[in-house]
Protein backbone atom coordinates (compact mmCIF):
# COMPACT_ATOMS: atom_id res chain seq x y z
CA UNK A 1 0.00 0.00 0.00
CA UNK A 2 2.87 2.50 0.98
CA UNK A 3 4.53 1.43 -2.49
CA UNK A 4 1.07 2.31 -4.56
CA UNK A 5 0.74 5.57 -2.52
CA UNK A 6 4.18 6.89 -2.15
CA UNK A 7 6.19 5.39 -5.00
CA UNK A 8 9.18 4.54 -2.98
CA UNK A 9 11.15 2.36 -5.13
CA UNK A 10 11.37 5.22 -8.12
CA UNK A 11 12.33 7.90 -5.59
CA UNK A 12 15.20 5.25 -4.43
CA UNK A 13 13.77 5.78 -0.67
CA UNK A 14 12.16 3.24 1.45
CA UNK A 15 9.62 3.21 4.74
CA UNK A 16 12.64 3.06 7.25
CA UNK A 17 13.93 6.10 5.70
CA UNK A 18 11.08 8.05 5.60
CA UNK A 19 10.15 7.36 8.95
CA UNK A 20 13.35 8.41 10.39
CA UNK A 21 13.13 11.65 7.90
CA UNK A 22 9.78 12.47 9.16
CA UNK A 23 10.88 12.41 12.74
CA UNK A 24 13.51 14.50 12.27
CA UNK A 25 11.89 16.92 10.40
CA UNK A 26 9.01 16.89 13.67
CA UNK A 27 12.19 17.27 16.21
CA UNK A 28 13.15 20.30 14.04
CA UNK A 29 9.68 21.94 13.96
CA UNK A 30 8.53 21.22 17.04
CA UNK A 31 9.00 24.28 18.71
CA UNK A 32 5.81 25.90 16.93
CA UNK A 33 3.87 23.79 19.71
CA UNK A 34 5.25 25.78 22.41
CA UNK A 35 5.44 29.26 21.13
CA UNK A 36 2.55 29.55 19.04
CA UNK A 37 0.02 29.59 21.60
CA UNK A 38 2.33 31.61 23.77
CA UNK A 39 2.02 33.92 21.09
CA UNK A 40 -1.11 33.70 19.94
CA UNK A 41 -2.39 34.22 23.62
CA UNK A 42 -0.92 37.53 23.84
CA UNK A 43 -4.03 38.14 21.45
CA UNK A 44 -6.33 37.21 23.71
CA UNK A 45 -6.94 33.71 22.58
CA UNK A 46 -7.58 30.46 25.00
CA UNK A 47 -3.80 29.04 24.86
CA UNK A 48 -5.15 25.37 25.39
CA UNK A 49 -7.18 25.83 22.48
CA UNK A 50 -4.56 27.08 20.28
CA UNK A 51 -2.02 24.53 20.90
CA UNK A 52 -4.43 21.84 20.32
CA UNK A 53 -5.35 23.98 16.93
CA UNK A 54 -1.66 24.19 16.15
CA UNK A 55 -0.81 20.16 16.54
CA UNK A 56 -4.33 19.44 14.61
CA UNK A 57 -3.87 22.26 11.70
CA UNK A 58 -0.35 20.74 11.47
CA UNK A 59 -1.61 17.07 11.10
CA UNK A 60 -4.01 18.29 8.74
CA UNK A 61 -1.77 20.19 6.26
CA UNK A 62 1.29 17.57 6.67
CA UNK A 63 -0.50 14.95 5.97
CA UNK A 64 -2.61 16.53 2.68
CA UNK A 65 1.11 17.41 1.41
CA UNK A 66 2.28 13.37 1.88
CA UNK A 67 -0.98 11.93 0.65
CA UNK A 68 -1.92 14.27 -2.40
CA UNK A 69 1.21 15.69 -3.41
CA UNK A 70 3.42 13.29 -2.24
CA UNK A 71 5.99 15.80 -1.15
CA UNK A 72 7.97 15.15 1.68
CA UNK A 73 7.66 18.86 3.05
CA UNK A 74 5.66 19.45 6.43
CA UNK A 75 3.48 22.27 7.34
CA UNK A 76 2.56 24.08 10.34
CA UNK A 77 1.22 27.62 12.00
CA UNK A 78 4.07 30.01 10.45
CA UNK A 79 6.29 32.21 12.05
CA UNK A 80 6.19 36.03 11.18
CA UNK A 81 2.29 35.08 10.29
CA UNK A 82 1.31 34.42 13.47
CA UNK A 83 3.57 37.45 14.96
CA UNK A 84 1.37 39.86 12.24
CA UNK A 85 -1.62 37.95 13.73
CA UNK A 86 -1.25 39.16 17.58
CA UNK A 87 0.72 41.99 17.49
CA UNK A 88 -0.38 44.00 13.71
CA UNK A 89 -3.76 42.52 13.26
CA UNK A 90 -5.64 42.20 16.92
CA UNK A 91 -3.14 44.52 19.49
CA UNK A 92 -1.90 46.85 16.48
CA UNK A 93 -5.14 47.53 14.30
CA UNK A 94 -7.85 47.07 17.66
CA UNK A 95 -9.58 44.07 15.89
CA UNK A 96 -10.81 40.94 17.85
CA UNK A 97 -8.77 37.61 17.56
CA UNK A 98 -12.23 36.13 15.91
CA UNK A 99 -11.95 38.83 12.58
CA UNK A 100 -8.30 37.77 12.46
CA UNK A 101 -8.97 34.45 12.47
CA UNK A 102 -12.11 35.48 9.78
CA UNK A 103 -8.87 36.98 7.20
CA UNK A 104 -6.94 33.83 8.12
CA UNK A 105 -9.57 32.18 6.42
CA UNK A 106 -10.74 33.90 3.97
CA UNK A 107 -7.03 34.33 2.51
CA UNK A 108 -7.27 30.82 2.65
CA UNK A 109 -9.73 30.55 0.31
CA UNK A 110 -8.08 33.18 -2.38
CA UNK A 111 -5.26 30.69 -1.96
CA UNK A 112 -7.44 27.37 -3.26
CA UNK A 113 -8.53 30.07 -6.07
CA UNK A 114 -5.19 31.02 -7.05
CA UNK A 115 -3.78 27.49 -6.59
CA UNK A 116 -6.57 26.16 -9.16
CA UNK A 117 -5.95 28.80 -11.67
CA UNK A 118 -2.88 30.50 -13.53
CA UNK A 119 -3.28 33.55 -11.48
CA UNK A 120 -0.51 32.43 -9.09
CA UNK A 121 1.95 32.21 -11.54
CA UNK A 122 1.29 35.97 -12.49
CA UNK A 123 1.25 37.25 -8.72
CA UNK A 124 4.66 35.55 -7.72
CA UNK A 125 6.16 36.68 -11.17
CA UNK A 126 4.80 40.46 -10.70
CA UNK A 127 7.10 40.60 -7.35
CA UNK A 128 10.11 41.88 -8.04
CA UNK A 129 13.09 39.42 -6.67
CA UNK A 130 14.60 42.11 -4.37
CA UNK A 131 11.35 42.64 -2.66
CA UNK A 132 11.05 39.14 -2.05
CA UNK A 133 14.15 38.90 -0.25
CA UNK A 134 12.93 42.38 1.51
CA UNK A 135 9.77 40.75 2.55
CA UNK A 136 11.31 37.70 3.85
CA UNK A 137 14.08 39.73 6.00
CA UNK A 138 11.63 42.17 7.44
CA UNK A 139 9.41 39.45 8.64
CA UNK A 140 12.32 38.35 10.12
CA UNK A 141 13.54 42.19 12.25
CA UNK A 142 9.64 41.70 12.98
CA UNK A 143 10.27 38.47 14.77
CA UNK A 144 13.62 39.82 16.19
CA UNK A 145 11.96 42.93 17.76
CA UNK A 146 9.22 40.65 19.45
CA UNK A 147 11.53 38.49 20.50
CA UNK A 148 13.54 41.17 22.20
CA UNK A 149 10.97 42.45 23.81
CA UNK A 150 9.31 39.03 25.36
CA UNK A 151 12.64 38.23 26.69
CA UNK A 152 13.10 41.83 28.29
CA UNK A 153 15.70 42.89 26.44
CA UNK A 154 13.63 46.11 25.21
CA UNK A 155 11.45 47.82 26.28
CA UNK A 156 8.59 50.48 25.54
CA UNK A 157 9.74 53.92 26.17
CA UNK A 158 7.92 57.45 25.56
CA UNK A 159 10.86 59.85 24.10
CA UNK A 160 12.84 56.97 22.08
CA UNK A 161 9.97 54.36 21.13
CA UNK A 162 12.01 51.87 22.84
CA UNK A 163 15.15 51.23 25.02
CA UNK A 164 16.97 49.17 26.88
CA UNK A 165 15.16 46.70 29.72
CA UNK A 166 16.29 45.46 32.88
CA UNK A 167 18.76 43.27 31.59
CA UNK A 168 19.54 41.54 35.01
CA UNK A 169 16.08 40.08 35.90
CA UNK A 170 16.54 36.03 35.56
CA UNK A 171 14.06 36.43 32.30
CA UNK A 172 16.12 38.39 30.60
CA UNK A 173 19.24 36.50 31.43
CA UNK A 174 18.04 32.48 30.95
CA UNK A 175 16.67 34.17 27.66
CA UNK A 176 19.99 35.27 26.33
CA UNK A 177 21.70 32.09 27.90
CA UNK A 178 19.14 30.02 26.22
CA UNK A 179 19.70 31.85 22.72
CA UNK A 180 23.42 31.04 22.99
CA UNK A 181 22.97 27.00 23.98
CA UNK A 182 20.25 27.11 20.45
CA UNK A 183 22.71 28.48 18.13
CA UNK A 184 25.61 26.43 19.63
CA UNK A 185 23.81 23.13 18.83
CA UNK A 186 22.29 23.81 15.57
CA UNK A 187 26.14 24.64 14.67
CA UNK A 188 26.89 21.46 16.09
CA UNK A 189 24.41 20.09 14.02
CA UNK A 190 22.12 18.43 16.70
CA UNK A 191 18.70 17.30 15.81
CA UNK A 192 15.83 19.42 17.45
CA UNK A 193 18.49 22.27 18.62
CA UNK A 194 15.57 24.57 19.25
CA UNK A 195 13.25 22.45 20.79
CA UNK A 196 16.11 21.30 22.97
CA UNK A 197 16.96 25.27 23.92
CA UNK A 198 13.56 25.98 24.38
CA UNK A 199 13.11 23.01 26.75
CA UNK A 200 16.37 23.56 28.69
CA UNK A 201 16.10 27.26 29.46
CA UNK A 202 12.17 26.24 30.81
CA UNK A 203 13.71 23.46 32.74
CA UNK A 204 16.46 26.13 34.25
CA UNK A 205 13.96 28.24 35.22
CA UNK A 206 11.72 26.05 37.01
CA UNK A 207 14.92 24.94 39.44
CA UNK A 208 15.16 28.32 40.23
CA UNK A 209 11.63 29.21 41.01
CA UNK A 210 11.34 31.60 38.07
CA UNK A 211 8.47 29.38 36.48
CA UNK A 212 6.10 27.14 38.07
CA UNK A 213 5.80 23.25 36.46
CA UNK A 214 2.43 22.76 35.45
CA UNK A 215 3.03 19.04 34.67
CA UNK A 216 3.89 17.25 31.37
CA UNK A 217 0.99 14.99 29.62
CA UNK A 218 -2.65 14.73 29.63
CA UNK A 219 -5.37 14.77 27.51
CA UNK A 220 -5.70 17.25 25.19
CA UNK A 221 -7.20 20.22 25.87
CA UNK A 222 -10.86 21.18 24.56
CA UNK A 223 -10.99 23.21 21.05
CA UNK A 224 -14.16 24.51 21.57
CA UNK A 225 -13.03 28.04 22.63
CA UNK A 226 -11.33 28.68 19.39
CA UNK A 227 -13.22 26.25 17.02
CA UNK A 228 -15.50 28.19 14.18
CA UNK A 229 -14.88 31.38 16.35
CA UNK A 230 -13.75 33.56 13.21
CA UNK A 231 -15.68 36.33 12.01
CA UNK A 232 -16.00 36.05 7.92
CA UNK A 233 -18.05 38.35 7.55
CA UNK A 234 -15.88 41.44 9.47
CA UNK A 235 -12.79 39.98 7.23
CA UNK A 236 -14.50 40.71 4.27
CA UNK A 237 -15.13 44.16 5.27
CA UNK A 238 -13.52 47.03 2.87
CA UNK A 239 -10.87 48.25 5.43
CA UNK A 240 -9.84 44.54 6.47
CA UNK A 241 -8.96 43.79 2.76
CA UNK A 242 -5.36 45.15 3.17
CA UNK A 243 -4.74 42.59 6.04
CA UNK A 244 -6.51 39.43 4.13
CA UNK A 245 -4.04 40.29 1.53
CA UNK A 246 -1.57 40.59 4.22
CA UNK A 247 -1.86 37.16 5.02
CA UNK A 248 -2.23 36.08 1.89
CA UNK A 249 0.69 37.53 -0.09
CA UNK A 250 3.10 36.19 2.86
CA UNK A 251 1.11 32.43 2.73
CA UNK A 252 2.09 32.98 -1.22
CA UNK A 253 5.51 34.25 -1.57
CA UNK A 254 6.61 31.97 1.48
CA UNK A 255 4.84 29.06 0.39
CA UNK A 256 6.57 29.55 -3.23
CA UNK A 257 9.90 30.25 -1.68
CA UNK A 258 10.25 27.58 0.69
CA UNK A 259 8.54 24.82 -1.78
CA UNK A 260 11.09 25.68 -4.79
CA UNK A 261 13.80 25.76 -2.58
CA UNK A 262 13.72 22.50 -0.66
CA UNK A 263 12.82 20.70 -3.81
CA UNK A 264 16.37 22.55 -5.01
CA UNK A 265 17.86 21.00 -2.29
CA UNK A 266 15.64 17.33 -2.83
CA UNK A 267 16.94 17.44 -6.47
CA UNK A 268 13.31 17.29 -7.42
CA UNK A 269 12.82 20.13 -9.55
CA UNK A 270 12.57 19.50 -13.43
CA UNK A 271 15.48 19.90 -16.30
CA UNK A 272 13.81 23.73 -16.36
CA UNK A 273 14.33 24.81 -12.78
CA UNK A 274 10.25 23.75 -12.26
CA UNK A 275 8.85 22.06 -9.34
CA UNK A 276 6.54 19.14 -11.00
CA UNK A 277 2.90 18.98 -9.38
CA UNK A 278 3.35 22.52 -7.41
CA UNK A 279 -0.32 23.12 -7.78
CA UNK A 280 -1.15 20.18 -5.75
CA UNK A 281 1.40 21.58 -3.05
CA UNK A 282 -0.16 24.69 -3.46
CA UNK A 283 -3.69 23.24 -3.12
CA UNK A 284 -2.27 21.42 0.47
CA UNK A 285 -1.11 24.53 1.34
CA UNK A 286 -4.19 26.42 0.80
CA UNK A 287 -6.34 24.18 2.39
CA UNK A 288 -3.87 23.91 5.62
CA UNK A 289 -4.69 27.55 5.98
CA UNK A 290 -8.42 27.33 5.67
CA UNK A 291 -8.20 24.49 8.08
CA UNK A 292 -6.57 27.25 10.18
CA UNK A 293 -8.77 29.90 10.36
CA UNK A 294 -11.35 27.18 11.47
CA UNK A 295 -9.73 25.50 13.94
CA UNK A 296 -8.27 28.55 15.18
CA UNK A 297 -4.64 29.34 14.88
CA UNK A 298 -2.84 31.47 12.75
CA UNK A 299 -1.93 30.64 9.19
CA UNK A 300 -0.47 27.37 8.71
CA UNK A 301 1.97 27.07 5.82
CA UNK A 302 5.48 24.75 4.78
CA UNK A 303 7.98 24.90 7.08
CA UNK A 304 11.85 25.40 5.69
CA UNK A 305 13.24 23.34 8.34
CA UNK A 306 11.75 20.01 6.29
CA UNK A 307 15.13 19.97 5.01
CA UNK A 308 16.12 18.57 7.76
CA UNK A 309 13.90 15.38 7.25
CA UNK A 310 14.69 16.08 2.86
CA UNK A 311 18.59 15.77 4.60
CA UNK A 312 18.01 12.79 6.30
CA UNK A 313 17.02 10.86 2.93
CA UNK A 314 13.16 11.41 3.11
CA UNK A 315 11.91 11.64 -0.79
CA UNK A 316 8.37 11.44 -0.50
CA UNK A 317 5.19 12.34 0.72
CA UNK A 318 5.23 9.36 4.08
CA UNK A 319 7.77 12.14 5.56
CA UNK A 320 5.03 14.42 6.07
CA UNK A 321 2.63 12.06 6.70
CA UNK A 322 4.82 10.66 9.93
CA UNK A 323 5.07 14.40 10.59
CA UNK A 324 1.43 14.69 10.78
CA UNK A 325 1.05 11.44 13.27
CA UNK A 326 3.98 12.83 15.61
CA UNK A 327 2.03 15.97 16.04
CA UNK A 328 -1.21 14.13 16.86
CA UNK A 329 0.79 12.52 19.37
CA UNK A 330 1.64 15.44 20.55
CA UNK A 331 -1.85 17.01 21.21
CA UNK A 332 -1.27 14.99 25.00
CA UNK A 333 1.36 17.27 25.54
CA UNK A 334 -0.28 20.31 26.61
CA UNK A 335 0.52 20.94 30.49
CA UNK A 336 4.24 20.96 29.23
CA UNK A 337 3.39 23.58 25.89
CA UNK A 338 1.12 25.60 28.57
CA UNK A 339 4.43 25.64 31.16
CA UNK A 340 6.50 27.03 28.84
CA UNK A 341 7.34 30.91 29.26
CA UNK A 342 7.46 33.74 27.46
CA UNK A 343 11.44 34.01 27.72
CA UNK A 344 11.96 30.10 27.33
CA UNK A 345 9.89 30.56 23.37
CA UNK A 346 11.91 34.57 22.83
CA UNK A 347 15.44 32.80 21.73
CA UNK A 348 13.33 30.67 19.28
CA UNK A 349 11.98 33.36 17.44
CA UNK A 350 15.51 35.47 17.74
CA UNK A 351 17.27 32.63 15.98
CA UNK A 352 14.58 32.50 13.49
CA UNK A 353 14.81 36.30 12.79
CA UNK A 354 18.59 36.09 11.99
CA UNK A 355 17.89 33.10 9.68
CA UNK A 356 15.34 34.93 7.61
CA UNK A 357 17.54 38.23 7.62
CA UNK A 358 20.09 36.69 5.48
CA UNK A 359 17.55 37.69 2.41
CA UNK A 360 19.30 40.83 2.78
CA UNK A 361 22.66 39.73 1.68
CA UNK A 362 21.49 38.57 -2.18
CA UNK A 363 19.82 42.33 -2.88
CA UNK A 364 21.58 43.66 -5.26
CA UNK A 365 23.41 46.34 -3.33
CA UNK A 366 24.97 48.25 -6.59
CA UNK A 367 21.28 48.99 -7.70
CA UNK A 368 19.59 51.51 -5.91
CA UNK A 369 16.35 51.22 -7.81
CA UNK A 370 15.98 47.76 -6.48
CA UNK A 371 17.90 48.04 -2.70
CA UNK A 372 16.64 51.09 -1.96
CA UNK A 373 12.59 49.69 -1.57
CA UNK A 374 14.13 46.38 -0.27
CA UNK A 375 15.39 48.54 2.83
CA UNK A 376 12.11 50.71 2.89
CA UNK A 377 10.18 46.87 2.77
CA UNK A 378 12.14 45.52 5.34
CA UNK A 379 12.41 48.30 8.01
CA UNK A 380 8.67 48.94 7.58
CA UNK A 381 7.80 45.62 8.85
CA UNK A 382 9.24 46.14 12.34
CA UNK A 383 9.08 49.60 12.55
CA UNK A 384 5.06 49.65 12.07
CA UNK A 385 4.46 46.20 13.17
CA UNK A 386 2.98 45.18 10.40
CA UNK A 387 3.77 43.10 7.51
CA UNK A 388 1.29 44.69 5.33
CA UNK A 389 2.44 48.15 5.57
CA UNK A 390 5.63 46.91 5.05
CA UNK A 391 4.66 44.80 1.78
CA UNK A 392 2.86 48.29 0.52
CA UNK A 393 5.35 50.53 1.40
CA UNK A 394 7.60 48.18 -0.76
CA UNK A 395 5.39 48.26 -3.88
CA UNK A 396 4.70 52.27 -3.79
CA UNK A 397 8.68 52.69 -3.38
CA UNK A 398 9.75 50.38 -5.73
CA UNK A 399 7.36 51.26 -8.57
CA UNK A 400 7.35 54.88 -7.74
CA UNK A 401 11.78 54.85 -7.98
CA UNK A 402 11.66 52.74 -10.93
CA UNK A 403 9.20 55.37 -13.25
CA UNK A 404 11.40 58.17 -11.78
CA UNK A 405 14.37 56.88 -12.90
CA UNK A 406 13.08 56.41 -16.47
CA UNK A 407 13.25 52.45 -15.83
CA UNK A 408 9.62 52.19 -16.05
CA UNK A 409 10.13 48.76 -18.46
CA UNK A 410 11.37 47.27 -15.05
CA UNK A 411 8.04 47.30 -13.60
CA UNK A 412 5.63 44.79 -14.31
CA UNK A 413 1.73 45.94 -14.75
CA UNK A 414 0.71 43.76 -12.15
CA UNK A 415 2.90 45.39 -9.94
CA UNK A 416 1.96 49.24 -10.97
CA UNK A 417 -1.37 47.87 -10.20
CA UNK A 418 -0.79 46.48 -6.33
CA UNK A 419 1.46 49.80 -6.15
CA UNK A 420 -1.25 52.01 -7.18
CA UNK A 421 -3.81 50.18 -5.15
CA UNK A 422 -2.02 50.47 -1.93
CA UNK A 423 -1.57 54.38 -2.84
CA UNK A 424 -5.63 54.35 -2.80
CA UNK A 425 -6.03 52.34 0.44
CA UNK A 426 -4.23 55.08 2.22
CA UNK A 427 -5.58 57.73 1.19
CA UNK A 428 -8.69 56.63 1.29
CA UNK A 429 -8.87 54.57 4.13
CA UNK A 430 -5.41 55.73 6.26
Amino acid sequence: MLERLFKLRAHNTDVGTEVLAGATTFLTMAYIIFVNPAMLADAGMDKGAVFAATCIAAAIGSAVMGLYANYPIALAPGMGLNAYFTYGVVLGMGHSWQVALGAVFVSGCLFLILALTKVREAIINAIPHSLKLAISAGIGLFLGIIAMKNAGIITGHQATLVTLGNVAQPQAILAVAGFMVMVALDARKVPGAIMIAILGTTATGMALGVTPFGGIMSMPPSLAPTFLQMDVAAALNLGLIAIVFAFLFVDLFDNAGTLIGLAHRAGMLDEKGRLPRIGRALIADSTAAMASGVLGTSTTTSYIESAAGIKAGGRTGLTAVVVACCFLLALFLAPLASSIPAYATAPALLFVACLMARGLADIAWDDLTEAVPAVVTALAMPLTFSIAHGISFGFIAFVGIKVLAGRWRDVSPTAALLAVAFVLKYALLG
